[in-house]
């Protein structure tokens, strides 16, 4: 795996190293060296070596960069994956073939682990790639507007420093893995077919790690063996605790992994849909609604059909000022059906309607539960979206429609980069309002099972103690038991000036700045659009202050816990 400096710069030919820069620089020429055993040990030299660039935020993309890999040593080629931050332009320009994949985050973002990379891509003094001959891949959800934006941006950026395309960029949805394998193919393929490559073509090896029978084709059926309501009855929010038994499914874990949930639709909103398109008696359609199609948030496509069949409908007019944002406020309370009523008797038909549903998907949340503390079982910290007559998915198939023992499908999301830190010693600073607290309620139950030595410092909240604190009793036996050393809390409408993680943090910045130089991981896990933004910005300006050395100091002070995998998020 290529590697960063910690400095993140250029060092100067005649500048003398720093013992940290020492330290790298003996580990950077270890690790080449010991590369070049592997792909070499017991085999020819390969006729290239094929370097696997991974942006994941779920861990879609490690898995097909795993696949990439395979693919390579079966023909004879040399393959390696790292993540996008892990390497450094001068790296990339001494590599020969270069494969991208890569999701995207949020509005068009890159995703976390590759934010670092696309600003050192984007410098003024990046070195020039005419050596490099690469190809990328894009994994993402066509239901976004900035659908696998990140690919297209590194594809781009990459031919403008001077590269030469492999093999066209190929953008996937969500049903990636057929594409993916094609297109895994056919740039394989053409490398070994320039290099004269000499391997079979056939699998040479298993993935590194063994991959679970249970996925999104063919969930486990898991029998849903606890619900239980943890906000107070009279909350503005639902937020409940689920318990899944994992039974003889084989399926293991790890705190901070991830877990799809397959949902069914709500039979009364089919059976509406249904109603109002005059096919009341189609049991067939019913059951394909019920099971397989998405008729909670509508697609872009179907949008772009109904403006066109209705002009004058009120959507129509919204679509019409332009602004995603305006769009967006319109939708929300709204779904298929009340799309169908507002175009009125333009509407489609139900031939026509069904082209434009996309399979309905699976929904992932973090895991709440450590496999140490809780064997058999994997947990889960769910809000239940309910407006008005619109209602989430998955979270009220949960809440309302298994019934006790019932069984829901499930699979397991791995995500490598968001675990508890290796080091039992290692202090850990945990920030997660609302839902947010779910992976770490799993890793502190890790870290207690462990006997992990490491202080745990928690920032939660919400809006109201009294009936949005949830986990209280577990969180205060934890701090009881000295295995949650520090426990803010923030409960934003229990007063008149509104108080966030992100105050709490701020009137803490000394403590939260000694934990940071004492080597604490620092996560975060909650809502991307806005929390996750304010946190940073929060956590920027505690660097700042505590360093004294402005802003650009503590950017980059908070990049090099980014290259060192010390500030981790989780964000939705």
């Amino acid at each position: 795996m290529t590697v960063m400096p910690p400095t993140g710069s250029l060092i100067p030919a005649d500048a003398p190293f720093s013992a940290q820069q020492e330290s790298w620089l003996a580990g950077f020429i270890a690790g080449i060296a010991a590369a070049g055993r592997r792909d070499s040990a017991g085999a020819d030299a390969p006729a290239a070596t094929i370097d696997v660039l991974i942006g994941t935020q779920t861990g879609n993309a490690e898995l097909v960069a795993d696949d990439i890999v395979a693919g390579a040593r079966a023909r004879g080629l040399g393959g390696r994956a790292a993540a996008l931050d892990d390497v450094t332009p001068e790296a990339l320009a001494a590599m020969s073939h270069v494969i991208v994949v890569t999701s995207t985050y949020g509005e068009g973002e890159m995703p976390d682990n590759a934010g670092l990379f696309w600003e050192a891509l984007q410098s003024d003094t990046v070195p020039r790639l005419e050596g490099v001959r690469y190809s990328v891949l894009g994994l993402g959800d066509r239901g976004y507007d900035d659908f696998c934006q990140a690919a297209k941006l590194i594809d781009t950026r990459l031919e403008q420093l001077g590269a030469t395309r492999l093999h066209e960029r190929v953008d996937c949805d969500v049903d990636f893995e057929e594409p993916a394998a094609q297109w895994t193919t056919a740039v394989l393929d053409l490398v070994a077919a320039e290099t004269g490559a000499k391997g079979t073509g056939g699998a040479a090896e298993a993935p590194k790690k063994p991959r679970s029978q249970w996925n999104k084709r063919t969930p486990y059926p898991s029998r849903l063996a606890t619900n239980r309501l943890l906000s107070a009855p009279h909350s503005a929010k639902e937020i409940r605790h689920y318990e899944f038994d994992l039974g003889d499914s084989g399926i293991t874990y790890e705190a901070g992994d991830a877990l799809a949930v397959v949902p069914l639709n709500d039979p009364a909103l089919v059976g509406e849909l249904l109603a109002h398109l005059g096919a009341s008696d189609d049991q067939e359609t019913a059951e394909l609604l019920r099971t397989e199609r998405e008729i909670r948030i509508p697609s872009k496509e179907l949008i772009a059909d109904l403006v066109e069949r209705a002009p004058a409908s009120e959507l129509a007019a919204v679509v019409a000022h332009g602004d995603r944002g305006d769009l967006d406020s319109w939708l929300w309370g709204r779904d298929l059906l009340d799309l169908l009523r507002d175009a009125g008797s333009k509407a489609p038909s139900l031939a026509e309607l069904l082209p434009f549903l996309r399979p309905l998907q699976a929904r992932q949340y973090s895991i709440s539960s450590s496999p140490l503390a809780h064997p058999g079982s994997v947990h889960l910290t769910v809000a239940s979206v309910r407006y008005d007559r619109y209602q989430g998915v998955a979270s009220t198939y949960l809440a309302d429609r298994v019934g006790a023992d019932s069984t829901v499908g499930i699979y397991l999301q791995p995500n490598a980069s968001f675990s508890v830190p290796a080091d039992d010693d290692a202090p850990m600073v945990m920030i997660g309002p609302g839902t947010g607290i779910a992976p770490f309620r799993g890793f502190l139950h890790e870290r207690a099972a462990r006997g992990a030595s490491g202080r745990n410092w928690l920032f939660f909240g919400d809006q109201h103690r009294e009936t949005d604190f949830v986990y209280e009793d577990e969180l205060t036996e934890l701090r009881q038991r000295g295995v949650l050393t520090e426990l803010d809390l923030a409960f934003s409408r229990d007063q008149a000036e509104k108080i966030y993680v992100q105050t709490r943090m701020r009137e803490r910045s000394r403590e939260l700045y000694a934990w940071l130089e004492e080597g604490a991981h620092l996560y975060v896990c909650g809502d991307a659009s806005r929390m996750a933004k304010d946190v940073e910005t929060a956590l920027l300006g505690v660097i700042a202050e505590q360093r004294g050395r402005g802003d650009d100091d503590a950017a980059e002070y908070l990049a090099d816990l980014r290259r060192a995998k010390r500030y981790v998020r989780d964000v939705y």
